[in-house]
């Protein structure tokens, strides 16, 4: 072959590698039409979303707080999670060093002795004058791949996002995290307050009751008023034992999650003291996509489709080997060291092509293009779901609303009759039915009351969680 051939060759060759790799993975981009304008039910000027509040700003009350800081330290999940983000962070580290050459040590002495009546033998017997052989050997092996086809970087890729989705998914644990402390914690208030209502029932069903008594002992009313009267205070006296035990559960169950043994928790609030913010805001859709963990993580696992897609790629194409070894080598122990004498060196390159495999590697080339677009769809999907969430907390709110203003009214109409009931039961007016039905309305209403307004504070929690918000 001519020099001046084997110049057009090369250069066509290396003009060839140039324009494969840059064509060998096209990357597709994360679809940017997937996001509505604004949020169902979300008002027109919202321009900021709560999600990018702290935790510790969104939420008032102090023990609420206390609980989640707890959580966030020593919850198990949150510490698998923290766990991951090592284990990740370790591979990402590694993946660092896939364009370094490999470099590998070996020192090594061995001796052979041949068969006298074999060839070995008689020539080494003739020339050597000895019966066997030493070799004596100290070398360094260093070898390199051409990172030609972008197949190292883009397995740098996948271990870059597998990284950063270990931190979404630490996200999503505490997103998780709060919101359930959160809900558990209102509930638990809410829990204390129905007490306190049944309790409060109870109370006014035993003067009833004995009212009811002294007028059976006068003969104004038949045994049936008492009966009735202390049906209605067995449902009050029966709602406390059983609130009692939800109190507990409540208790134990935010326990595990702050990472303790069950036990008492703290508070101090009360339902009526806390304040339901009705006018909190959502943002715009396109603010969730950097806040929400599981839209980021699906977004990142695009990210390491693609890269596989290049890797499979990659795989199809010839790769570059760059390899030398040197060292000392001596057929004698004493001239093992002797230098320059002992010294060696070897300098090798190599393409290597897949031939055989091709259809294989093809396979997973398109296998990996087929997940790609399965990832597309599966962010897609993700980012459906979120906003179909972020709609739906933002529907609670507003229809809460309205149901706590109903519920409220009610309140106050069957507290007003049951004052009445009382006053003209006592001056003989009206009769026991009205009173104990004028006790069941009273006690159902308030407890209906705390529920709604229970719903709404969760209602705030949720969209909260929904737009990301509590990882920070």
């Amino acid at each position: 072959m001519q020099p001046q051939f084997k110049k057009r060759y090369l250069f066509l060759l290396m003009l060839m590698f140039s324009f494969t790799s840059c064509i060998i993975s096209q990357n597709l981009p994360v679809p940017n039409n997937t996001l509505p304008a604004s949020y169902r039910g979300a008002a027109l000027t919202d321009t900021g979303s709560i999600a990018t509040l702290k935790y510790a700003d969104f939420f008032q009350d102090r023990s609420m707080i206390d609980l989640i800081d707890s959580a966030v330290a020593n919850n198990y999940d949150m510490q698998i999670a923290l766990k991951n983000i090592d284990a990740a962070a370790l591979l990402f580290r590694q993946s660092k060093l896939g364009n370094l050459p490999t470099l590998s040590l070996n020192i090594s002495a061995n001796s052979n002795r041949p068969s006298d009546n074999s060839l070995n033998g008689l020539t080494i017997n003739q020339f050597a004058g000895t019966t066997h052989v030493e070799d004596y050997n100290a070398s360094a092996s260093l070898s390199w791949e051409a990172d030609i086809w972008k197949k190292i970087s883009n397995q740098k890729n996948v271990a870059g996002a597998a990284y950063l989705q270990s931190e979404e998914a630490r996200k999503a644990v505490q997103t998780r995290l709060v919101s359930d402390i959160a809900i558990g914690f209102y509930n638990l208030i809410m829990l204390d307050t129905q007490l306190a209502i049944a309790k409060k029932n109870l109370a006014l069903n035993d003067t009833t009751l004995n009212i009811i008594r002294l007028q059976f002992n006068s003969g104004q009313v038949t045994s049936l008023a008492i009966q009735q009267a202390e049906a209605q205070r067995q449902v009050a006296a029966g709602l406390v034992p059983q609130l009692e035990q939800y109190i507990a559960l409540q208790e134990n169950a935010l326990s595990i999650l702050t990472g303790v043994f069950p036990g008492t928790i703290r508070r101090q609030a009360k339902l009526n003291s806390i304040a339901v913010n009705n006018s909190l805001s959502a943002g715009i859709p396109s603010e969730m996509l950097s806040l929400r963990p599981d839209v980021r993580s699906a977004e990142l696992e695009l990210q390491k489709a693609n890269a596989r897609v290049g890797i499979s790629r990659a795989n199809m194409y010839p790769s570059l080997t760059i390899s030398a070894s040197g060292g000392l080598n001596a057929f004698k122990a004493s001239e093992w060291f002797n230098i320059p004498g002992s010294l060696f060196g070897i300098v090798a390159g190599g393409i290597t092509q897949p031939v055989f495999q091709r259809r294989q590697l093809r396979t997973q080339y398109e296998l990996a293009a087929i997940d790609r677009e399965k990832s597309v769809l599966q962010f897609r999907s993700t980012v459906l779901h979120a906003v179909s969430e972020v709609a739906d907390e933002l529907t609670k709110i507003r229809k809460l609303d309205q149901q706590y203003a109903i519920s409220d009214s009610r309140v106050k109409i069957v507290q007003e009759g049951l004052r009445n009931a009382n006053l003209l039961f006592k001056s003989g007016l009206a009769n026991y039915l009205e009173v104990v039905t004028a006790q069941a309305n009273a006690l159902q209403s308030e407890l209906d009351l705390t529920a709604i307004k229970t719903a709404q504070l969760n209602a705030n929690v949720g969209l909260y969680r929904t737009l990301g918000g509590g990882w920070k």
